[in-house]
């Protein structure tokens, strides 16, 4: 016996599609890293796109990630090397301060960029659902490029004072994940709060600034007491600047305390981070 079929007009009636509702989880919700990790052909194609965008119509183009630094390298020399004669760890204080800026400027570019990421893309937030964790990270991984390009230049300089390269410099992409990872932790934090409260957009260069003289880029880490070490350390660019002198001072010491303390303020405030982002990302279309 055949089941019964209503119809209509002479034809079967088919059955009418499923209606699916989405809605925000309400309290904290949790990490959703199969969805972010599907998102990974989206991330490629956001990356491109703020490579592209970064510096159209600009005069000098990519050069600028070789100007930023090494300019700073010139200024930095002649007030900190030569007027007051700050210690450089027995190197020529231009490489002294270029193997620091070089690290320092793409952290500061890839923080501002991701702080500002969610407010300067708003249209993408109210258009279309995708992972909004997505737009920070795209801002963080565009500036490895200005990175490599500027790591170059850093050879080309040291080759110009006759520091040979060694193989410490093998350890350049462990330090640079740390720069990237030490970018992205705050970012997001300031990416989320920028949503709700646009203040925070003229607080990144504040804190970006009082962020410098809080890490031995002018001056050597040596004069921070030994026992302050570990305390000092979680800033986590001090382990990153003092590896990158770690890879060209022979006589330098190898930053482990340093290290060992970024870690530990990078995966906490990287995680606490994911779930604040995810928590306020309910409302950032309604919001931004």
């Amino acid at each position: 016996m055949t089941p019964a079929r209503d119809y209509l007009g002479g034809m079967p009636q088919t059955a009418s599609a499923p209606v699916i509702t989405i809605r925000p989880p309400k309290g904290w919700a949790p990490l959703d890293l199969r969805e972010f990790s599907a998102a990974h052909e989206l991330l490629y194609f956001l990356v491109l796109r703020d490579l592209k965008l970064r510096y159209k119509q600009t005069l000098l183009g990519a050069a600028w990630a070789v100007l930023q630094p090494l300019l700073s390298m010139v200024v930095f020399t002649l007030i900190f090397g030569r007027l007051a004669r700050l210690g450089s760890d027995g190197l020529p204080y231009e490489a002294f301060a270029l193997a620091a800026l070089v690290p320092w400027t793409y952290f500061a570019n890839a923080l501002a960029q991701a702080g500002n990421s969610l407010v300067d893309q708003h249209q993408l937030l109210t258009k279309v659902y995708f992972p909004r964790l997505l737009l920070p990270l795209a801002a963080v991984l565009a500036g490895l490029m200005d990175l490599a390009i500027s790591f170059l230049m850093l050879l080309v300089v040291l080759a110009w004072f006759g520091i040979a390269p060694t193989t410490r410099m093998l350890a350049a992409p462990a330090f640079a994940l740390l720069a990237t990872a030490a970018a992205f932790a705050p970012g997001l934090w300031l990416a989320a709060f920028n949503v709700r409260y646009r203040d925070v957009r003229y607080v990144i260069p504040f804190l970006v600034q009082i962020w410098l003289f809080a890490t031995p880029v002018v001056y050597s880490g040596t004069l921070v007491p030994e026992r302050w070490r570990a305390i000092y350390g979680l800033n986590p660019m001090v382990g990153v600047v003092d590896g990158f002198r770690w890879m060209i001072a022979p006589a330098a010491r190898f930053p482990g305390p340093e290290l060992a303390a970024a870690g530990i303020a990078v995966g906490l405030l990287l995680v606490a981070g994911l779930y604040v982002f995810r928590r306020m990302e309910q409302s950032f279309a309604d919001v931004v």
